[in-house]
């Protein structure tokens, strides 16, 4: 995308933008098994609005056995895996006519599998994250679907405000604190409207004038946003802002379309090679 105009605001998604994607995780997963790529996350966004993945991102429900069990329910529906698999055929004319048995599945591991991957940092984004914020040249905001951990969890820690990531995001947008969920336009105004009250909140700082002035708050169109979901990048176009899509296991092209916007150097120093699925080292329970 270009733009010849600057943006005031850089928003970032978070898993498989900032941090490592849990989609690696799934595809390794699906790899593993010789499941057709795709059912996992196919099986999940044809839950919405009421699956049990949905509402966990959305803080109706807590991170719980129940959640598991009904998580787990959500991956075996025999008629959502029928229609998926009619879908691959009729993509794919080599696949088998007979359609397989429903894979068997263990969500409670690929649910721990997928955090703990998106625990790392991402090797090309986040630096550029950090020089991003570092210039004081944009707002840093982040728009991110999240999960609430029970406070004894190990990483129950990403809810507070000291974390190393969040310490680089000026306003941070998470699903499960505010009821609602991307692709969800409200939250797309919500993230807006934050972005807009800091702009004006320090429109008399150094720092706001140094970056060209914040006093006449935030446009959508002075937004860019960065996701790795389409339907997510769609319902921010819809919303006016600008966006970047990432690509799963090549965010340094995404940071290549952020340097041009910027006009800053972003890049760190990891090679940019593309990440590949790892399946052989999932050890899941079927």
């Amino acid at each position: 995308m270009t733009s010849a105009k600057r943006p005031k605001v850089i928003l970032f998604d978070v898993g498989g933008v900032c941090v490592v994607s849990p989609f690696q995780s799934i595809l390794d997963y699906e790899l593993s098994l010789g499941i057709p790529p795709g059912w996992i996350n196919y099986s999940i966004s044809r839950t919405a609005p009421s699956g049990f993945w949905h509402r966990l991102e959305t803080g109706s429900i807590p991170m719980d056995a129940a959640f598991f069990a009904g998580f787990n329910a959500d991956l075996h529906d025999q008629a959502r895996w029928e229609a998926f698999y009619r879908a691959q055929q009729a993509r794919n004319p080599a696949l088998p006519k007979e359609i397989p048995p429903l894979p068997r599945l263990d969500g409670e591991w690929l649910f721990h599998d997928m955090m703990a991957a998106a625990r790392a940092p991402d090797p090309w984004m986040y630096p550029a994250l950090r020089a991003l914020k570092a210039s004081g040249r944009y707002i840093v905001a982040a728009l991110s679907n999240t999960v609430i951990f029970p406070p004894e969890h190990e990483y129950s820690q990403w809810s507070s405000e000291d974390d190393p990531l969040r310490s680089q995001f000026d306003v941070f947008v998470s699903s499960a604190h505010v009821g609602m969920r991307k692709p969800d336009p409200r939250i797309y105004q919500l993230a807006l409207e934050k972005v807009n009250a800091f702009a004006q909140m320090n429109a008399d700082t150094e720092r706001a004038k140094a970056a060209g002035g914040w006093s006449e708050g935030v446009k959508p169109e002075e937004v860019v946003f960065l996701d790795d979901i389409g339907e997510n990048l769609r319902a921010a176009k819809a919303a006016g802002f600008r966006t970047i899509k990432v690509p799963l296991g090549r965010a340094y092209e995404a940071v290549e379309e952020l340097e041009k916007i910027t006009g800053l150097a972003l890049a760190g120093d990891h090679p940019k090679i593309p990440v590949k699925p790892n399946f052989k080292r999932t050890k899941a329970k079927i």
